[in-house]
């Protein structure tokens, strides 16, 4: 599996087939599945077998994360239906503390003796890989909660919608582009929702009903004179959303040089203006090379966001402790110990989060039990912190932990991930067209495609896919093949302007991968549209010969 949304970087069309590969699928369920709640009281009851097994066998610690997980996945090609997928698991999670180390275990079988059973054998893990083990684990501060619980506030469960009413919408999208021209089409719907419980030996018992959804295509336009093509995926964003997201709605749209969408989503209306906007872009120049200024979309920048500020400032990869699927990071302990360390211009600021309702990453407590909050990772352009766990804090000073604990299933031990990482919007009103008019040479990007960047997360390449040519405050056109190139340092200190909060959109990953085994997990981030000041753009569009 690959490291940041394979789904799009193996093809769209094989998105479904990939998606039942994921341990979270479980086993197949009727598609018009909706999960039911089970009572807490039995939730709790097994919780609580579960403990007392463990504390019974040594342990001075132990958590338990009991899940149900449903996804569905459907999956078409013009006016084809490839693939539906609908799955649920369910089952317990157990991971202890003994004699200063994690042990953990698993089990589908909850029965009272199989839930034991579960837990002796964490238990034993963790004395046994105590024996390799030079110092304890040293857990940060943490109350318990009682008995509480936290919904994502959707409006429409997807799951709820009858599997015809989201065929015939992506069906419906399909026959738009075909009609405006387009060669192919390949469009797919993912919904998931995590019913978790968790508890702990500290006194927590937290019951969370989770849901995210992401609609995604890709239009395919050909030229038959030469053979050649271009593709234009959805500028969609992926949500902790229900079906809600998918209603248009005229208040949650910008009007720009095309419509741009915030919390409501026009499938129809992006794939007419995408299919024209193919007819363009296969006429468009090839972009020359050079240094521009840079007029980012969020649909653009918060691929960059993820890739040159996200993963770098995971705490296990800083340590080295991690450097499965994204490297380890170049923003080393002494960089933030100096508390000077110029990440990016004064303008710059990055915050953690894991409450902005609609994003990905929202929940009411991570699967430390942790409650969710918000800190600043990076303030006025310095490097002031990271993402850390229960078991991470100690190393920064930190009284408590940050909530980025995560497991992608109960069958997956939880470790660190990354929460919503989000430049925060300027704080004077500005609006793009004020951007493109202040702009003698640049470029105007929209949308993710094709990226690099090192095992240090220092130095990239980014593209998109769509890119406007700027020149003396005006838009001239489309060009193709623009790729920015920088060091993430120099790209941060850059940053000249960033538009005012009425601009700010998420962006995100809805299977970021991580660790070995691989899991994934889903995270937002946010920001406005921003410039960016003399960047390295070449041209991939340009032919040698």
């Amino acid at each position: 599996m690959n490291r940041k949304d394979f789904l799009y970087l193996t093809g769209m069309g094989m998105g479904a087939a990939l998606l039942q590969s994921l341990p979270v699928i479980g086993s197949p369920v009727p598609h018009d599945t909706v999960l039911q709640p089970v009572d807490n009281a039995i939730k709790k009851r097994m919780a609580d077998v579960a403990l007392n097994a463990a504390k019974s066998k040594g342990a001075t610690y132990g958590d338990v994360r009991l899940g149900r997980y449903l996804n569905q996945s459907i999956s078409t090609r013009e006016l084809r239906v490839q693939n539906i997928t609908s799955a649920e698991s369910y089952g317990m999670g157990i991971r202890v503390l003994a004699n200063g180390c994690w042990g953990f275990a698993a089990t589908d079988k909850l029965d009272n003796d199989s839930i034991a059973k579960a837990a002796a054998q964490a238990v034993s893990i963790a004395k046994e890989n105590a024996r390799l083990q030079s110092e304890p684990v040293q857990l940060a501060p943490q109350k318990g909660y009682g008995e509480v619980s936290w919904k994502t506030p959707i409006e429409k469960n997807a799951f709820e919608i009858p599997v015809k009413d989201k065929v015939d919408l992506l069906l419906a999208a399909n026959n738009v582009a075909l009609k405006a021209g387009a060669s192919f089409i390949n469009n797919n719907l993912f919904m998931i929702n995590e019913q978790k419980y968790f508890a702990s030996t500290e006194g927590s018992y937290i019951d969370q009903d989770i849901h995210r959804l992401w609609p995604s295509f890709t239009i395919t336009k050909t030229d038959s004179k030469n053979g050649g093509f271009e593709t234009r995926n959805s500028l969609s964003a992926p949500v902790g959303m229900g079906f809600e997201y998918l209603i248009p709605d005229e208040k949650e749209k910008i009007q720009g040089i095309f419509p741009i969408y915030k919390k409501r989503y026009d499938m129809l209306e992006d794939v007419r203006i995408g299919t024209a906007q193919l007819e363009e872009k296969l006429k468009a120049k090839p972009v020359e090379p050079g240094k521009y200024d840079l007029i980012l979309d969020p649909t653009n920048l918060f691929l960059t966001i993820h890739e040159s500020v996200g993963h770098p400032t995971e705490l296990d990869r800083v340590l080295g402790y991690e450097a499965n699927f994204a490297g380890t990071s170049f923003l080393t302990l002494d960089k933030w110990e100096s508390k000077k360390f110029q990440f990016g211009s004064k303008m710059v600021n990055f915050v953690g989060d894991k409450t902005r309702p609609g994003s990905l990453g929202a929940v009411g407590y991570d699967d430390e039990g942790v409650k969710s909050g918000q800190w600043d990772i990076i303030k006025d352009g310095v490097l002031v912190n990271y993402q850390a766990t229960r078991d991470q804090a100690h190393i920064l000073g930190l009284p408590a932990s940050q909530g980025c604990c995560y497991a992608q299933t109960w069958s997956d031990v939880q470790f660190q991930r990354m929460p919503n990482v989000s430049l925060q919007p300027g704080k004077t009103p500005l609006k793009v067209a004020e951007l493109i008019k202040n702009t003698e040479k640049g470029l105007y990007m929209f949308g993710r495609n094709s990226y690099s960047i090192d095992q240090q997360r220092y130095n990239f390449q980014f593209s998109s896919q769509l890119c406007y040519e700027i020149k003396d405050g005006k838009i001239l056109g489309m060009v193709k093949g623009a790729a920015y190139q920088a060091n993430t340092q120099e790209f941060w200190n850059s940053c000249s302007a960033i538009c005012d909060e009425s601009d700010f959109r998420m962006g995100g990953s809805f299977f970021d991968g991580k660790g070995q085994p691989s899991q994934v997990s889903a995270v937002s981030h946010g920001c406005s549209t921003t410039k960016f000041d003399k960047v390295n753009v070449i041209s991939t569009a340009r032919r040698l010969g």
